[in-house]
C-alpha cells in the first residue's frame, strides 16, 4: 500500500479544503494531519519575532495512506489541481509519484 506525505504551503483553510478532497476519493485508507505532531521550533523571545518574514504563509504536513498505486495517482492529480485552484503550494515527500 503506496504511503506518502504531502506538504501543503498555505492557509489552514486551503489545506483543510484540500485534506477534505482526499478523503473522498475512493480507494484512501488514511488521510491524517502529522504537522500538529512536530515541536515548534520559533523562539517567541527571538529578536526577530514578529518580524514580517515570520509572517508567511503556514505550512500542513499530512500522511497519505493509499489502497493501490493508481489511487495514490488520483491523490496526486487531485491535489495538485486543487491547489492551482486555491493558489497554494504542494510538495510530495518519499513518493514514487512525484
Amino acid at each position: 500500500m503506496p504511503q506518502f506525505r504531502i506538504r501543503i504551503t498555505g492557509s489552514d483553510d486551503d489545506a483543510r479544503a484540500i485534506i477534505n478532497l482526499l478523503t473522498s476519493i475512493e480507494g484512501i485508507e488514511h488521510v491524517e494531519e502529522i504537522s500538529g505532531l512536530m515541536p515548534n521550533m520559533d523562539d517567541p523571545d527571538s529578536s526577530s519575532a514578529g518580524l514580517p518574514d515570520d509572517e508567511g504563509p503556514g505550512m500542513t504536513l499530512v500522511e497519505v495512506d493509499a489502497g493501490n498505486d493508481a489511487t495514490a495517482a488520483k491523490v496526486r492529480d487531485a491535489a495538485e489541481a486543487l491547489a492551482r485552484d486555491l493558489d497554494v503550494i504542494v510538495e510530495f515527500e518519499n513518493s514514487e509519484y512525484e
